[in-house]
Formats: C-alpha cells, sequence, structure tokens
C-alpha cells in the first residue's frame, strides 16, 4: 500500500439566507485551522461557497460540523483526491454575493430553475435529444480562459470575460434558441443555477442547469461529450474527467492557461513569461499552438 497521504478536495455551496455573517466568520477560520484545512470559504448573504482541501479525517470532522447549522444541514459537496493540498493558504471572506452577477432580484433560494443530473444529461447527448425529442443545446457560463482549457462537444460558447456579461449576452441570442432545450454549465453548479434562472426570467421556453456542474458530471459519467479538462482555481489549475490533476499551469505573470505543449516553447519562463504575455521576439519562437480566442 501507498505511504503517500492523499488529500481530500471539496466544493460545495449553498444558495440560503444567511443573516450572521460576522459571528460566523471567526467560527469558521478557527475550526479550518484547527483541522489543517486550507482553501477559500466565502460567506455572503445569498448563501456559502467552499473550496477546501484537508485529509479524510478532518474534511470529514468539519463538514460534520457545518451540518449542524439547520440552514446548512442538507449541504451536498463534490470531492477528489490528490497528493497535495490544492490550497496554500486558508481565507474565509465576507461578500456580497457567491458568484457576483449584479442581478438582484435573481435569488435561487426562492426556487431553482429546472435542472438535469449528469446522467440523463449523458443519455440526452447520446441520443441528440431530450425526453421529449427536443434537441439539446449545451451553454457556457464560465469565463472563456476556462472554457479553453475544455468544455462539452459543440458547446455555445460566447466568449465572455466575467459572469456580469452573461445576462446581456443570454437576452441577446434568445431567439436563436427558441424550440431547443438549452442546457447552461460551469465547473461547480453556482453560475449555470443563477444563469438558468436569469434565462428563465426573461423568456427561455425550455432551460436547465447541469447539477453539480462539470466536476460532478466528471464523477458520475466520466468525460463522454467532452474535450479536454476541467479548469479550477486553486495549484492543480486543471483537472481530467478522472478528476485528476493535468500538467497544464497559470501563468505567474499574466495568469493566461499554459498548455503542456507551450510550456516547450522558449517564451515560457516559470515565474516571469508564457507565449501569452512574454515580449515579441520569444513569443515569435513559440511552438505556435495558442488558446483559441474566437
Amino acid at each position: 500500500m501507498s505511504s503517500v497521504t492523499s488529500y481530500v478536495n471539496i466544493a460545495a455551496y449553498k444558495f440560503i439566507t444567511l443573516d450572521n455573517l460576522e459571528e460566523m466568520r471567526p467560527q469558521y477560520q478557527a475550526l479550518c485551522n484547527d483541522l489543517g484545512l486550507r482553501g477559500t470559504i466565502l460567506l455572503t448573504p445569498e448563501g456559502i461557497n467552499m473550496f477546501l482541501s484537508g485529509t479524510r479525517e478532518n474534511i470529514d470532522r468539519y463538514l460534520d460540523w457545518v451540518r449542524t447549522d439547520a440552514r446548512l444541514a442538507d449541504l451536498e459537496w463534490k470531492e477528489s483526491l490528490s497528493t497535495e493540498q490544492s490550497h496554500k493558504r486558508m481565507l474565509v471572506k465576507i461578500k456580497k454575493e457567491i458568484i457576483t452577477m449584479r442581478m438582484p432580484l435573481i435569488k435561487p433560494e426562492l426556487g431553482r430553475a429546472p435542472s438535469v443530473d449528469a446522467r440523463t444529461l449523458k443519455r440526452w447527448l447520446d441520443q441528440g435529444h431530450d425526453d421529449e425529442g427536443v434537441p439539446v443545446v449545451m451553454m457556457e457560463t464560465r469565463n472563456a480562459f476556462e472554457v479553453d482549457v475544455g468544455t462539452f462537444n459543440n458547446t455555445l460558447d460566447y466568449r465572455i470575460d466575467k459572469f456580469t456579461e452573461f445576462p446581456e449576452v443570454a437576452a441577446r441570442h434568445k431567439d436563436e434558441l427558441a424550440g431547443k432545450t438549452v442546457v447552461t454549465f460551469c465547473t461547480g453548479g453556482i453560475r449555470c443555477e443563477k444563469a438558468a434562472i436569469h434565462m428563465k426570467d426573461i423568456g427561455y421556453d425550455r432551460v436547465f442547469q447541469l447539477d453539480g456542474g462539470i466536476l460532478k458530471y466528471f464523477e458520475e459519467v466520466g468525460g463522454d461529450h467532452y474535450t479536454g479538462d476541467c479548469f479550477v482555481f486553486d495549484y492543480r489549475t486543471a483537472l481530467n474527467p478522472k478528476l485528476e490533476p493535468t500538467e497544464t499551469v497559470q501563468c505567474f505573470a499574466c495568469r493566461a492557461v499554459v498548455t503542456p505543449r507551450q510550456q516547450l516553447s522558449p517564451a515560457y519562463v516559470v515565474g516571469a513569461s508564457c507565449p501569452h504575455c512574454a515580449p515579441e521576439p520569444a513569443a515569435k519562437a513559440s511552438t505556435g499552438e495558442r488558446v483559441a480566442s474566437a
């Protein structure tokens, strides 16, 4: 048996009214410090969002404690494993929103848009339509640089740079998607949950959110109908459909995603530059591979 320590990485969120954030913050910070957990917890008036890494025992102890709060008793989460902790420090922050959309009338706590689970979505994609025979269209809600690491096949990608751009984009393309079943998705479910509610509010006839996002899809059905990896906001940068870290990295200088092939370029200097931000001569000497930007 391997003696390498395996760390459990969890991603979880819940939209629920939280009105005692200043009281909660030191409690969460102290417990996570005591358990040696690392990651980020966002506490907001609309709910909680967390990405944490620790040993199996201490992650379980943390989750048991969180669920003693009646508001979070049914909290669900997604897991992956790594040989290192996926974050380098522990932060508990108070924010205005779990994910910034600047649409205050969207309150997932009051009612979600319809959702589709991973196994059902795979079946729809296998057959090319939903259970009522309506063509299925996948719609990205993530930022363009995340999409470039990997996405579902034949997905609608409107190349947004931040989530606050999504409402306008969704409204602009509504008529094009009449008569289609649209499935919104993101990394773990937060963005697509808000996105689907907004789309329903502005008149989309058939819109679903992928329950649990890409990570839950990988966990339950693997990488069918998906090409590439999934960008994650921690040191691992990207996970493959087996939820294993890949060789993809982020440039320290410009934060662009750098693929293994791009890392062979003279323009890639660890901690200093990459083919996306290097001075012109070095960039021209790159391998020629570029992340799609159009």
